[in-house]
């Protein structure tokens, strides 16, 4: 095998987290892959940390003005040459295998573009189990990825091709612009799954997005109304979105005139026009 797969590692004042996650790409079994590392503005030791690294040229090294996840992703793809593009978050790690058995899938399944991995979980230094609701699978799982954001960021590695083809990570996106770009993708193409464990998801710190913004489902509620203006569905997939949007703008509707938000109940209001409609 010699496909050149791009490794690409956004973050954001994680320095020893950061280590950690360089240091499981370093030991890959594949070892033809080209690792960048985007610096989304720190301002803690992250560059003096990753000198080593730089100067030896181990790794490339982007820093840009604090702009957002989905932006330094961006970056590292543009600044990438690989046939592949795989993704870490900067407080996550790579089993050492996961390069070579995901390239091996996408090679014996040429029909796909796109493939992720079961994970382990650790919560504050213990492995937690996942829930029911947690369970993932592969295929076309577009209903499924409407409930929730079923696939890691970490876990995935996609055709050039696909990213190009999707535009990469909406920047908009102060969250959840994973689950935008899985829906995205999702809505037109098959997903692979590899059942094993790839990776090792750490959660239960505090800088973790999913626990710096509040009303995530707003920017859920975005995403799949962008999926029923600008995508031609199946029927039945039609209505399994327009059920889970309805489902979501009426909470976020309560939610909202509850806290008398009125800027959180116009924008509900005008996409229950489109959904109502």
């Amino acid at each position: 095998m010699t496909d050149l797969i791009s490794v690409i590692i956004p973050t954001f004042n994680r320095g020893p987290l950061l280590l950690r996650a360089i240091h499981s790409v370093l030991n890959q079994s594949y070892k033809n892959f080209e690792l960048i590392v985007v610096d989304d503005g720190s301002t803690d030791d992250t560059e003096a940390l990753l000198n080593p690294f730089i100067n030896n040229q181990t790794l490339k090294y982007f820093k840009q003005e604090n702009s957002g996840v989905a932006a330094a992703r961006n970056l590292g793809a543009k600044n990438s040459s690989g046939a592949w593009i795989a993704f870490l978050d900067s407080d996550d790690e790579w089993l050492p295998h996961k390069l070579q058995q995901q390239l091996l899938f996408l090679k014996a399944n040429s029909h796909l573009q796109i493939v992720y991995s079961e994970e382990i979980w650790m919560r504050k230094g213990v492995r937690v189990n996942q829930k029911q609701i947690h369970k993932k699978s592969g295929g076309h799982i577009f209903n499924e990825c409407l409930k929730q954001c079923l696939i890691a960021p970490s876990s995935v590695m996609m055709n050039r091709s696909l990213y190009q083809e999707m535009k990469g990570f909406n920047e908009e996106y102060v969250v959840c612009e994973d689950y935008d770009l899985w829906l995205r993708i999702s809505s037109l193409y098959e997903i692979g799954f590899i059942p094993e464990p790839l990776i090792i998801k750490y959660g239960g710190h505090d800088d973790q997005l999913s626990t710096k913004f509040v009303a995530m489902d707003m920017w859920r509620l975005k995403s799949m109304h962008s999926i029923l203006i600008n995508k031609s569905l199946l029927e039945v997939s039609r209505n399994h979105l327009l059920d889970r949007m309805k489902e979501k703008a009426t909470i976020l509707l309560k939610g909202y005139e509850k806290y008398e938000n009125a800027e959180g109940i116009q924008n509900v209001k005008e996409i229950l026009k489109d959904i109502l409609s």
